[in-house]
């Protein structure tokens, strides 16, 4: 009797527990944001941009927290093979390879085998390049992090010129560094500086005893299961998994194919090669360190060390961390890089804050990466933005959505649902949220566009065939024919 009178005072009480838990339970689901149609925006809007603007491929993925939660590829990755690029696809990410070194000069440095403050000279006895401002402060491994040593921006060789883009090695980069000379004192501006970065590299193995490579593969990349980023260019893989590059647009609207190169003795500074779904796990071990603390890679206090701005310019309008661009976007820091090699673009946004991340790598050279990063970023923070959805009665939404011709003042209109209304975005377009009109239903196939003070505008009519299908919309009096529905 007392044994079963335990056993229903215990179910009882673990009844009793649920439904107290139950609204907490319904309340961390509910938080859950729903971004299908923000990414569905995003595909669309990529998909034209990168039509329009004529490039070659793209990739592009989003990260939040510890998933991707989109990943898309539009293009090809070789013209002349037809190579489709995917998320998979391998580009040169250029001075993203930043972070790496900046990554692996502060793991020495949390082993206690050096100091951000210690003189380059300390490190590399060969560092002989000319200062030609002796009474100022050292050149020290930090003013290399956050590009205000004064030390010029290149080593003296041509290696960004056509039509070889020939780098130079570790050793001949060591020759000419005796015939360079400083460009400021340091500490003084922020002076961009590829020779920089590269002097870094060569500390990394001069300290570590190991090449730049391996040290980077056995303490980086393979921890984090980057399998297919590399401190160079598999140019084995070159035409097909590695895209290849081209140039900005010629006048005749075409690009012209680059040929291979290798970063050589820059490649700490501009060598990687990687993929958005790598960038993507480099991201999502940012997020995961920050919030769990402890040590992965580096000690968590390294990496919001890293974040944290580290130099200001006089004009208060360039800021830098330890290897990271860190900058205010919207009351949020940002931090991230951006990398431009012959014939490459590409962009790594993070918002720690938000747990979010962004990553578009495209083989062309002339383009803008971080638009697109940027672009995302807006469509997500609208969709975070909602209230609950609208029910709009009698009608389904999809029977509206596809690309409307909006020629010859525009490319086309493309309508979609959007939180309960249908929104309605000309392509192309640098800021698809900026240019987000929003259409609230009213009866049968008639809605009216919502002003920003929701109070209604004008009409738009929906117009159907004898089948019943949506052909054309009218606003304005005038007519936009649907060309094809969404997929």
């Amino acid at each position: 009797m007392r044994k079963r009178f335990f056993l229903t005072s215990l179910i009882s009480l673990f009844i009793l527990l649920g439904t107290w838990l139950l609204p907490f339970a319904q309340e961390k689901k509910a938080d859950k944001k729903d971004y299908s149609e923000a990414l569905r925006l995003i595909d669309i809007w990529l998909e034209a941009q990168r039509d329009y603007e004529r490039l070659p491929g793209m990739s592009a993925a989003v990260v939040e927290d510890q998933a991707v939660i989109f990943s898309r590829a539009y293009g090809l990755a070789d013209l002349e093979k037809k190579v489709k690029t995917t998320p998979e696809t391998i580009y040169s990410i250029c001075s993203i390879s930043k972070l790496f070194t900046a990554v692996a000069i502060m793991k020495l440095r949390d082993a206690g085998k050096l100091r951000l403050d210690d003189e380059v000279g300390d490190h590399l006895p060969w560092f002989n390049i000319k200062q030609q401002y002796p009474d100022s402060g050292p050149i020290t491994i930090r003013s290399l992090l956050t590009h205000s040593s004064g030390l010029p921006r290149e080593s003296d060789y041509p290696y960004w010129s056509k039509p070889d883009f020939h780098f130079p090695s570790r050793e001949q980069l060591k020759e000419k560094l005796g015939a360079q000379k400083t460009l400021y004192p340091p500490s003084t501006y922020f002076q961009y500086s590829n020779l920089g970065l590269s002097l870094l590299g060569e500390i990394v193995a001069e300290v570590s005893g190991k090449s730049y490579d391996d040290y980077v593969q056995e303490n980086i990349l393979k921890p984090l299961g980057m399998n297919d980023t590399r401190p160079y260019l598999p140019k084995e893989l070159w035409r097909n998994r590695l895209a290849t590059g081209y140039s900005s647009l010629t006048r005749n609207g075409t690009r012209d194919m680059l040929p291979f190169f290798q970063a050589e003795g820059i490649k700490p500074a501009a060598g990687f090669s990687s993929t958005v779904l790598d960038l993507a796990k480099f991201a999502s071990w940012q997020f995961r360190l920050l919030a769990k603390g402890g040590e992965e890679i580096l000690k968590a206090p390294t990496l919001r060390e890293m974040h944290r701005v580290h130099w200001m310019d006089p004009d208060w309008k360039t800021s830098w961390g330890l290897g990271f661009s860190v900058y205010e976007l919207d009351g949020k820091t940002i931090v991230g890089h951006g990398g431009s090699c012959p014939g490459y673009r590409s962009t790594l946004m993070i918002d720690p804050s938000k747990k979010q991340a962004f990553v578009v790598m495209i083989n062309a050279s002339g383009t803008e990466p971080e638009k697109y990063a940027r672009g995302m970023r807006e469509i997500l923070k609208k969709a975070a933005t909602r209230t609950e959805d609208e029910k709009a009665t009698g009608v389904n939404l999809e029977d509206y959505a596809g690309y409307y011709d909006a020629q010859p003042w525009w490319g086309e209109t493309v309508v979609l649902p959007w939180q309960g209304k249908l929104a309605m975005v000309s392509l192309p377009t640098d800021n698809p949220v900026e240019g987000l009109t929003l259409l609230k239903h009213i009866e049968g196939d008639t809605f009216r566009r919502l002003r920003d003070d929701e109070t209604l505008g004008e009409e738009v009519i929906f117009e159907r065939d004898k089948s019943g299908k949506v052909f054309r919309f009218v606003r304005h009096s005038n007519f936009y024919p649907k060309l094809k529905s969404l997929s």
